[in-house]
């Protein structure tokens, strides 16, 4: 299930590869920085500091003593420091620049927009900001989408909003149609905000503009509300999800506990990566039975999953489970679902199965069960990001506009052990983050439900 060279785990149950080199972490520019920046004021102030790298250093992938013993001291893998240059690569005032957000809806969407609108045009002086809507796909002429100019007033209210104001769509689009329209509008920086597809995408789009040897930056903002993408501390929209999910989780527990032999089935996002269950098992402490795709788990049997959940009622009365969206799909391999528009495997409902398998093992066991089912998916994608998630997104904003002036392209902002860092998007996207089954992560959701660390006959 998981890939041989991820490995390692940090206190968040963050899964890193270990296989990470010094070349893998350089990243692209568009050639040398010859021009002031306009918020020198700012920086002519700035000195190093424990919260501040200059744009020479770098910021350590792995920070153990261990791992700097294994590399000469030149070659120790580390990454770009994001943050404003002191010269940058574009002239603010011949600038164009566009926007466009790909994927499934997630918190936060707009307050990245906005960041982006606002920095450009306030800090930077860029006034011709670009909206694509509905995706890839606005760049497409087949599809006939809109272009909306992003001005600040356009945006000043949109984070209060979720969603995203441009619309999204998922599936690839030709890398060359794009370009040719990026070319025509004489746009110089593109800011893709997506997960892993949007990225191999924004990956695309340079790799074509590099064949015309054309000058136009691509930046990536990774969003992902399953927080899956390597090589992120966490990704936006993650802790707005799993704090809603973790009311709905508490939600489950009051009717659980108010019927005899109740049980509470929540069914929350997660289609390869566990992380969002798990926070929302953790926030509130409900949850009885936590169920994650990394980890398979036996239904039948005498330590089968639902033998423990008969004998775990019958003891306490009631019992909530949790279970990720995409674990179980061992036992819907039959469902012939095919794949979705970004050719991802579409995944049985675990929910719906896991509620009539309890069904059925409680009636053939002739006990009562009051079964409430919870599935808030499309509801929690849809709302506007918490606080936390507000100022992170701005940040993430910020930090993609220093690295599109500067030049830098094909490029992912991100944020590795609390430094806002420039990755490679070959890099981000080479492996999926998961949940590590003997990181710290996912033994405090064995300490904080009771359950067994595995289901079946394992040991």
């Amino acid at each position: 299930m998981h890939d041989k060279h991820i490995d390692t785990d940090d206190s968040s149950g963050l899964k890193v590869s270990s296989a990470v080199t010094f070349d893998e972490t350089e990243v692209e520019t568009l050639g040398p920085c010859r021009i002031d920046s306009p918020i020198m004021h700012i920086l002519a102030r700035r000195k190093t500091s424990p919260y501040n790298v200059e744009e020479n250093d770098r910021v350590l992938f792995d920070d153990t003593a261990s791992a700097l013993a294994e590399h000469p001291i030149a070659r120790v893998p580390g990454f770009t420091p994001a943050g404003p240059r002191r010269k940058i690569f574009f002239d603010p005032s011949k600038t164009r620049a566009g926007i466009v957000t790909c994927g499934g809806l997630c918190p936060g969407f707009n307050d990245v927009i906005r960041g982006l609108v606002m920095e450009l045009h306030f800090l930077y002086g860029v006034k011709k900001i670009h909206g694509f809507c509905n995706g890839y796909q606005g760049f497409i002429p087949k599809y006939g989408r809109p272009v909306i100019d992003l001005t600040p007033q356009y945006v000043s209210q949109i984070n209060e909003q979720g969603g995203t104001i441009l619309g999204s769509s998922r599936g690839s689009q030709d890398p060359v149609e794009i370009v040719d329209c990026l070319e025509r509008m004489g746009i110089n920086m593109l800011f893709v905000i997506g997960g892993d597809g949007t990225l191999r995408g924004g990956h695309g789009i340079s790799a074509e503009i590099s064949r015309r040897k054309s000058k136009i930056s691509i930046i990536g903002i990774p969003k992902t509300i399953d927080n899956d993408i390597s090589f992120i501390d966490q990704s936006f929209g993650f802790q707005t999800a799993f704090s809603e999910a973790a009311e709905v989780i508490r939600a489950a527990h009051v009717e659980a506990k108010a019927s005899p032999n109740g049980v509470g089935l929540v069914k929350l996002m997660g289609r390869h990566s566990g992380f969002i269950v798990c926070y929302a098992a953790l926030a509130h402490n409900d949850a009885n039975f936590v169920m994650i795709p990394e980890i398979p788990y036996p239904l039948e049997g005498e330590k089968g999953f639902l033998k423990w959940l008969l004998e775990r009622v019958k003891k306490a009365g009631h019992a909530v489970v949790v279970v990720a969206e995409g674990a179980g799909q061992e036992y819907m391999k039959s469902t012939g679902l095919g794949t979705d528009a970004s050719g991802n495997q579409k995944l049985g409902d675990i929910g719906t199965y896991l509620r009539d398998r309890i069904t059925k093992s409680f009636l053939s066991e002739n006990l009562e069960l009051n079964l409430k089912y919870f599935d808030p998916s499309y509801s929690i994608r849809s709302v506007k990001a918490n606080s936390f998630d507000s100022v992170y997104c701005l940040r993430l904003a910020h930090n993609a506009v220093h690295a599109a002036m500067a030049g830098f392209t094909d490029v992912v902002v991100s944020r590795w052990h609390g430094r806002f860092v420039l990755l490679p998007i070959p890099l981000a996207v080479r492996n999926r983050h998961q949940v590590d089954p003997y990181g710290d992560l996912w033994f405090s959701v064995l300490e904080s439900t009771g359950q067994p660390p595995c289901f079946g006959n394992e040991e």
